[in-house]
């Protein structure tokens, strides 16, 4: 702090410490036990006519010395512009990946209004070209994710998923129209869903047991590692032999796990592994689709020809615009997945249609340049509202945790 330099320059560091401290030793400067919960609550220290202002978000001093380091080293503006470019990319990254939910609908979109098309016309043949197995594992996918980021309190998030699941199980209600979809599976994916939506959000509002909670979680978590295994596998038939025993095996190590969390039988550190499981699932199924994809392309590059330019660019902004949030809340398994389906999915096969001649350079370079852009200015604004030097710092924060 400069002024405080020039006031304390012959005094010794920790007297200086304390001649700064005397000249307030009315205010108390006692840190708050809990963090605020939101920006516009803040703590005011007055004396007289004047007042000592404590920054609003806590989380952000994590050194316990903070009040000591400040009072000699960052001067007061520069705290309050740090403090003030906090809240604001927090503020911005919710924006983004509420701004989400616009590309995803457009992706959707297309599809359902075919479908319609072709069931006023009477063509339900058409409809069964969409494998109604896949449409169930995004769905259920979409399902667990919305239950992880409700627990997590992410109401942007939530939104981007409530969505999926909206749109994915109208796809869902037009097979079963065209009779794709048997109905038995239809009425038992119909009770889930709405089931799934009112316990998320009766949880996120605080009006939901917590018991029957639990039991949801469980649920998500037996049928998403059931899916996952299986839906693996049965993308390399005819290479692997048609059967449903990854599907099984998996099954009975998902029951077992969640009995043996339940009963006590698995330690602390065992029984939040287990919690943990449904969302990554979850999220293992939205980065197999481009593996699936990418497989398929692989096989057959003919049908690339089939594949829309534009809904892939959709499907790289939607998940591109999670990035910065995922990676302000240093929530690993978020970044994990949307940055997987940003580069592999979107880009992936953007890539492949560049090869193959299908989209013009242009845009293929002026996609290249938006994505590289787009996470360069994510990784540097994140360093610079935690104070880093450089952003391979917030990077070694999301992979392995704050390390001061």
């Amino acid at each position: 702090m400069v002024m405080a330099k020039s006031c304390y320059a012959s005094s010794p560091p920790h007297l200086q410490i304390h001649q700064h401290l005397s000249q307030h030793q009315h205010r108390n400067l006692l840190l708050p036990h809990k963090y605020p919960t939101s920006s516009s609550s803040s703590t005011r220290l007055h004396q007289n006519q004047n007042h000592i202002s404590l920054p609003t978000q806590y989380r952000l001093l994590r050194r316990p010395n903070f009040i000591l380091n400040a009072l000699h080293s960052d001067p007061p503006h520069q705290g309050n512009e740090r403090r003030y470019d906090y809240e604001q990319w927090d503020s911005l990254t919710s924006k983004f990946s509420g701004a989400a939910n616009l590309p995803f609908l457009l992706l959707q979109m297309p599809q359902i209004l075919l479908n319609a098309r072709n069931l006023i016309a009477g063509n339900n043949t058409a409809l069964f070209a969409i494998p109604w197995l896949g449409m169930l594992t995004s769905l259920l996918g979409n399902l667990s994710l919305l239950s992880y980021f409700a627990k997590k309190r992410e109401k942007e998030a939530m939104v981007v998923q409530t969505l999926g699941v909206i749109s994915t199980y109208v796809v869902i209600v037009q097979l079963a129209l065209a009779e794709s979809m048997p109905l038995p599976y239809f009425l038992a994916t119909s009770v889930v869903v709405v089931s799934g939506l009112f316990l998320n959000f009766m949880n996120y509002f605080g009006l939901l047991n917590a018991g029957i909670w639990r039991f949801w979680e469980d649920f998500i978590t037996v049928g998403g590692l059931s899916v996952l295994p299986q839906i693996m596998w049965s993308t390399f038939v005819p290479y692997l032999p048609n059967s449903i025993l990854p599907g099984t095996i998996s099954f009975v190590i998902a029951v077992l796990a969640v009995t043996m969390a339940r009963t006590g039988k698995l330690s602390e550190k065992g029984v939040k592994f287990v919690g943990g499981i449904s969302g990554w699932t979850a999220t293992l199924l939205f980065m197999w689709m481009p593996v699936s994809q990418m497989w398929t392309n692989f096989l057959n590059p003919e049908n690339m020809k089939g594949l829309s330019a534009f809904s892939m660019l959709l499907a790289m902004l939607g998940n591109g615009l999670m990035l910065p949030r995922a990676l302000f809340i240093r929530d690993f398994m978020w970044f994990t997945g949307s940055s997987w389906a940003t580069i592999f999915y979107g880009y992936g096969n953007l890539a492949c249609l560049f090869l193959l001649n299908i989209i013009s350079k242009e845009f293929f370079l002026a996609a290249t340049v938006a994505l590289v852009s787009w996470i360069g200015v994510a990784f540097w604004r994140d360093s610079v509202v935690h104070g880093y030097s450089s952003p391979l710092a917030s990077l070694r924060d999301l992979v392995f945790g704050s390390q001061v």
